[in-house]
């Protein structure tokens, strides 16, 4: 039995600074190495499997939140669940960068299920991150209000929610430098001047929504020049990422190119990639610029043809982690992926279906698929934070469950 502790973390925002000593990430991988050796996920087979049937994530979905969304209720609180860990579910403050999932994901089950009582769940619990439109301490205002409010509008024509995309805008453009023509991730610290994380091109959707409902082209441009400025000084040749680079706000020279949540400055974080190459779909969805398609397919490629990825398509929490194939996986980043495959497939990316119909099976299965009851009523087991940190280290993760059934969703649309 799961019980209810909220608690305030530190998350991927400006506070969140790369701190631990390599001796600290090298015992934490030591430790996750014994534990992962027994588990052997990687071996797990779903042949056989049908692969035109996913009722039985359909049906357990909307059991897991039917019970998550019970638990809210009966504390008397409006909370939103992040994790869970050690019997509990831990949920984030509303300013915290994943808030805005969890009603994404109520937004998502009524488009699987068509029951309105899960849009109506949606709205009240994007209505209750309302004040965040303010928010201007870090750059995750897009993650939370186009993952709550965005979706919304999908489902309600309302003027007054794409206010909240608009102002959500303008708090965010507080953070957009004219040198070196990016918005800033985190605040400055000790160890950066300005830096910026792949993260970011995430947040560029909320930008050019802003555009799009209030016919202010400034946002537009402030996300495309972001979107070039990190084409130009984020990736290696290989199509792989950094995960932070820092700026020189006084002529936009790069200064350091860092990590924070991968392995080391070199390696290729996990998650990161995902957000690459879920970004750049983005801007081509909203540009239709090749530059950011063809970027989509370097990406697709690195990934695809890396000789650490394991035959179920569930990376690594890092594709160059030390200890692998004993090593985590992490879901999140299999969904996220997954997602940006299939509105790649709509740009006439069509190979690029197989590859995701392959990750939705292995997430489907058993191997990462909770049982109804367990995983602190979240869908997806197995994913990773951030281990240079100690944080959610093969724990459910919402916005793994966001990305999984916005993918599930896109796969339906795509076959029908």
């Amino acid at each position: 039995m799961f019980t209810v502790k909220k608690t305030v973390y530190i998350n991927d925002d400006c506070k969140l600074y790369y701190m631990k000593t390599k001796k600290i990430i090298s015992a934490i991988l030591i430790i996750y190495t014994v534990i992962f050796s027994a588990c052997n996920i990687q071996k797990i087979s779903i042949e056989g499997e049908k692969k035109d049937n996913y009722n039985h994530v359909v049906q357990t979905a909307q059991l897991q939140l039917t019970q998550q969304v019970k638990i809210i209720k009966d504390s008397g609180k409006l909370l939103f669940p992040w994790t869970a860990y050690n019997g509990q579910i831990i949920y984030t403050p509303e300013t915290g960068w994943t808030s805005g999932f969890f009603p994404g994901t109520l937004i998502y089950m009524y488009e699987l299920s068509g029951d309105k009582k899960w849009l109506d769940y949606g709205v009240e619990f994007s209505e209750a991150l309302d004040t965040i439109k303010y928010l201007t301490r870090h750059h995750d205002i897009g993650f939370i209000i186009n993952s709550s409010f965005g979706n919304v509008l999908e489902h309600i024509d309302n003027n007054v929610y794409k206010g909240v995309i608009i102002q959500a805008a303008k708090s965010l453009s507080t953070r957009y430098r004219d040198v070196p023509g990016i918005i800033q991730s985190w605040n400055a610290n000790k160890q950066w001047r300005c830096p910026v994380i792949i993260d970011n091109m995430m947040n560029l959707e909320l930008m050019f929504k802003a555009t799009v409902f209030s016919g202010d082209s400034s946002f537009h441009k402030m996300a495309v020049s972001h979107a070039d400025v990190t084409l130009k000084n984020h990736f290696r040749k290989d199509g792989s990422c950094y995960h932070v680079i820092d700026y020189d706000m006084k002529n936009g020279n790069v200064l350091n190119r860092h990590t924070a949540q991968g392995y080391a400055h070199e390696s290729a974080w996990a998650r990161g990639q995902a957000w690459a190459l879920y970004g750049y779909t983005i801007c081509y969805r909203f540009t239709k610029d090749k530059r950011y398609l063809d970027q989509a397919d370097k990406i697709y490629q690195f990934i695809f043809t890396h000789k650490n990825l394991p035959t179920d398509l569930i990376p690594y929490w890092d594709f160059d982690a030390p200890q692998i194939p004993n090593e985590p996986r992490d879901a999140s980043s299999a969904a996220i992926i997954a997602s940006a495959l299939y509105e790649l497939t709509t740009f006439g990316k069509r190979d690029y279906k197989k590859t995701a119909d392959k990750i939705m099976l292995s997430l489907s299965s058993p191997a990462y698929l909770a049982i109804v009851g367990t995983n602190g009523n979240f869908l997806l087991k197995h994913s990773v934070g951030s281990i240079p940190h100690g944080r959610e280290i093969d724990t459910p993760l919402n916005y793994a469950d966001y990305y999984f059934l916005e993918a599930l969703i896109r796969k339906v649309n795509l076959e029908k």
